[in-house]
């Protein structure tokens, strides 16, 4: 079990935070609205009122012990700097913080945030590549060389094997995990596995190859 720390619970925040409990992670929500940790003390168990840009007050509530810390405080991004500034003095390794222009994602990278986030930005072209290729169902670039995609198969996948397709060889990707039509999900396929109507890949490689299988999708 991982723990987190989401700072800033707005509508953004929050969805974070209920989607981390849900999964059984530790959070710790940190608003400094007074009015926002009351509404949210019946749904998330460790919520707390605080100024997060004090890294003094942040050290007190643990923040060091943290595998990871989402910063969303909304339009105000020199709280957002300065929350940031605080969590890197703190040695937390993984700092997300979610930003609302272009100039914002590069100072908050220069100064210690380990990945920033545009979500309207990030959901627009997801939406935009999901129209391009109807069968991608969601497309998550890991780095700058690789991605993690998540598709249904061609039409002259189906049918077939993975050992008979054998798509590292073909596209240089590797298949993951097969999701099937009911939710059931297998991790790291045999190679005898048969790809059905219904299926969902999971598959990750190299950006440019990548590219090719969304292409042929």
């Amino acid at each position: 079990m991982r723990q987190y720390a989401v700072i800033g619970l707005g509508k953004f925040g929050q969805s974070v935070a209920f989607t981390l409990a849900e999964n059984e992670e530790q959070v710790i929500g940190i608003d400094s609205a007074e009015e926002v940790i009351k509404d949210l003390a019946d749904k998330l168990t460790n919520v707390v009122q605080a100024d997060a840009r004090n890294e003094k007050t942040l050290k007190t509530l643990g923040i060091t012990d943290v595998d990871a810390a989402i910063v969303s405080v909304g339009g105000d991004f020199e709280a957002s700097v300065l929350i940031t500034l605080a969590l890197k003095g703190l040695g937390v390794k993984e700092i997300v913080v979610k930003a609302n222009s272009e100039s914002q994602v590069q100072v908050l990278e220069k100064i210690g945030a380990t990945r920033v986030i545009q979500p309207e930005r990030d959901i627009g072209v997801r939406l935009a590549k999901s129209l391009v290729s109807p069968r991608i169902i969601d497309h998550i670039e890991l780095s700058s060389d690789y991605s993690l995609l998540e598709m249904a198969p061609p039409k002259d996948f189906i049918g077939k094997s993975l050992k008979a397709l054998d798509v590292r060889a073909q596209y240089g990707i590797n298949v993951i995990a097969v999701k099937h039509e009911h939710g059931e999900i297998d991790i790291a396929p045999a190679a005898g596995h048969v790809i059905k109507e219904g299926d969902l890949l999971i598959v990750i490689g190299k950006n440019k190859d990548i590219d090719k299988v969304k292409k042929k999708a």
